[in-house]
């Protein structure tokens, strides 16, 4: 079981997330797959405890090339370091790495099997009348 993230990681993690979608809506990537990275939504950052390493989620607008995206946003992690320091009042910048964030989609998943859910008193109903 590992601890919740501290107040001081939550703040850090808030603070890139800002940072992150705010380079990704000015653009200036080298991959033309981030051409259109203002269309990617950062759901939520999560630092480490030493405030070195972060991971940010994301998600395409319509999940559509979530892995192309992936790879991109990794490959260009350095242009997001850069800018980290720039406007990052941290004593480190930490290294950012990206993932898909798929809480919306196992919600999805979630829903419908709750949707589809039959209960045995309702059968039983329908059978007698």
């Amino acid at each position: 079981m590992h601890k919740p993230p501290s107040q001081r990681q939550l703040r850090v993690g808030e603070q890139l997330k800002h940072i992150l979608s705010e380079t990704m809506a000015r653009g200036h990537f080298q991959s033309p797959i981030l051409l259109d990275a203002g269309k990617v939504t950062v759901t939520e950052v999560r630092a480490s405890p030493d405030l070195r390493n972060a991971t940010a989620y994301v998600l395409p607008l319509g999940g559509v090339d979530t892995e192309e995206v992936l790879a991109a946003l990794n490959a260009e992690a350095k242009i997001f370091q850069k800018e980290i320091g720039r406007q990052g009042n941290l004593k480190f910048t930490p290294r950012i790495y990206f993932k898909a964030d798929d809480v919306f989609g196992e919600a999805h998943r979630i829903e419908d099997l709750l949707r589809n859910i039959t209960y045995s008193d309702q059968e039983d109903d329908e059978q007698e009348a």
